[in-house]
């Protein structure tokens, strides 16, 4: 087996963290949660010099709201890269953040089955 060169480990598909976030600090985890919603600000455009993930974040997210953790699968990156490119880009004005939604409320068993009653009745 030989050795690869310098040339095949730059040209690889596989481009290291702190090559895309040019060796910064990642951010911390309440700085943007992973539930937090994104989405491109109306009337924004790509900025220039713009690196390739952050044209593939405006890609993604010019559909609509996605998660900082949707962001990160599709663009195939640590989830701390993608949050700090997120909030780059937040903090230039180029994208909304929606907070995270709230975490489900549990229901009492009688309301559930008072529930599952009426729709029994009403379905059979």
């Amino acid at each position: 087996m030989t050795r690869p060169s310098e040339d095949d480990l730059v040209t690889g598909d596989f481009v290291r963290s702190y090559v895309i976030t040019g060796g910064r600090r990642l951010p911390s985890p309440t700085d943007l949660s992973l539930h937090t919603l994104v989405t491109l600000a109306p009337d924004r455009e790509l900025p220039r010099q713009a690196s390739p993930e952050v044209r593939a974040i405006w890609d993604i997210c010019g559909g609509g709201y996605l998660s900082v953790a949707e962001v990160a699968a599709h663009l195939g990156l640590p989830t701390a890269v993608a949050r700090l490119l997120l909030t780059d880009l937040a903090e230039q004005g180029h994208l909304l953040r929606r907070a995270a939604p709230p975490p489900a409320q549990a229901v009492d068993r009688g309301t559930l089955e008072e529930v599952l009653h009426g729709l029994q009745a009403l379905f059979g």
